[in-house]
């Protein structure tokens, strides 16, 4: 794989050389590679077709759970996200100890790999939020709950220039990642301002299925906005919202 340079950049085949664009800019590569049919039958590929599986399975995970936060994505993600949320629900899958090689999953995995996951690698919750919270995960009941102690935001809250106000914003989700569907409930304060005035407490109440017996998660995240003659923008398009999973409960 090699980089383009020069003022002409290529889209499309020439040749055996194939030129497209990436985030990482313009690409030429070779074509090339085996047939697909010798990989999907030839048994010197069957690690091949194992790892095809479950990698895709990892894919399929990834989005269900990113369809089960929309909600809160839609402001506190970054450009690679999928891809780093795709790797490590393979690792959740490659610590299933139960099902054979090619057929490993994430419920018989380790789900709780994902607790700390951030959506938002621009913008951390650790290095942004650092006003105490306890999050619950109550699978009896079904109450997926975040509390914040009263805090100065301008002391609590390292918050990007600009800034004026905020709102700290979770939710709860159920996911079934084998039939892939979910069930989530969100919770947002109102928008506060970022001054050195204390919050009131902070209590999130998230509720999902009593006795569930699916995956559950606890999402925690800080929206930021900037004050302009007396109505809000969200800062920057949310760039730097941050968003992770702070409480994990697997089976």
């Amino acid at each position: 794989m090699a980089k383009q340079k020069g003022i002409i950049k290529l889209k499309g085949t020439i040749g055996d050389i194939t030129f497209y664009k990436t985030k990482d800019g313009y690409i030429a590569r070779e074509k090339g590679g085996i047939d697909a049919k010798r990989i999907a039958n030839d048994p010197a590929f069957q690690r091949t077709r194992e790892n095809g599986s479950e990698f895709g399975r990892a894919g399929k995970a990834g989005k269900t759970l990113r369809l089960a936060l929309r909600t809160l994505l839609l402001n506190s993600s970054d450009s690679r996200m999928v891809s780093r949320l795709t790797q490590l629900m393979v690792k959740v899958i490659q610590a299933d100890l139960v099902n054979e090689r090619g057929l490993r999953n994430v419920i018989d995995g380790e789900a709780e790999l994902l607790n700390g996951f951030d959506f938002n690698i621009t913008g951390k919750l650790g290095t942004t939020l650092f006003a105490p919270f306890t999050g619950t995960i109550d699978r009896v009941s079904g109450e997926i709950s975040v509390d914040l102690v009263s805090f100065i935001p301008a002391n609590m809250i390292a918050a990007p220039s600009g800034t004026t106000h905020f709102k700290i914003i979770s939710a709860g989700s159920e996911i079934d990642f084998e039939a892939e569907v979910f069930v989530t409930s969100n919770s947002e304060t109102a928008i506060l301002p970022l001054d050195m005035n204390p919050t009131g407490i902070i209590n999130h109440m998230n509720m999902i299925t009593p006795n569930s017996t699916k995956p559950l998660f606890l999402a925690l995240g800080v929206e930021f906005y900037q004050g302009v003659n007396g109505r809000m923008y969200p800062l920057k398009n949310g760039s730097y919202n941050p968003l992770a999973l702070v409480q994990v409960s697997g089976l």
